[in-house]
């Protein structure tokens, strides 16, 4: 019987299955080619090589890409956890630089508080070269399933 202990790779198989195109075309789109280094419960480190396919019109990330891949990472780190994908409630993004295409950058998602049905989740940006922060993200998701504590 799969267990608690199984969220971590429920996730991971999650993000990995949005990034084949075995969901929306949007999320293949936008996660094509990311690398899950690691899947914890409550965290996940992914690489990722931004492809130019996701380019704005001055060849760098589009921040709504961006923005797409953050709420996908956000909510396999919340499955991690509880096994289930939430929805998101408030949702902010800050962010402090741009990344050029053919630029690999890491994304790590954490859990950092629940209470009830709310469960807050960071998902942090840099490149990987220089460590520089890209994006800082900071989303609130709820569920209406029952509630569980980390």
């Amino acid at each position: 019987m799969q267990g608690e202990d199984d969220n971590p790779q429920k996730s991971r198989k999650w993000l990995e299955d949005l990034s084949n195109g075995l969901s929306h075309e949007l999320e293949a789109l936008t996660l094509g080619g990311i690398q899950i280094e690691d899947a914890q419960k409550g965290l996940i480190r992914c690489r990722f090589l931004i492809p130019k396919h996701l380019s704005d019109k001055d060849g760098y990330w589009h921040t709504g890409a961006m923005a797409v891949l953050i709420d996908d990472v956000a909510a396999a780190t919340i499955c991690s956890v509880f096994g289930l994908i939430k929805v998101s409630v408030s949702f902010n993004i800050s962010y402090f630089s741009t990344a050029k295409i053919q630029e690999e950058v890491e994304i790590e998602g954490e859990v950092v508080g629940h209470k009830n049905e709310l469960t807050l989740v960071m998902v942090r940006i840099r490149k990987k070269d220089s460590g520089e922060m890209v994006a800082f993200a900071k989303q609130w998701m709820s569920s209406t399933r029952g509630s569980s504590k980390l």
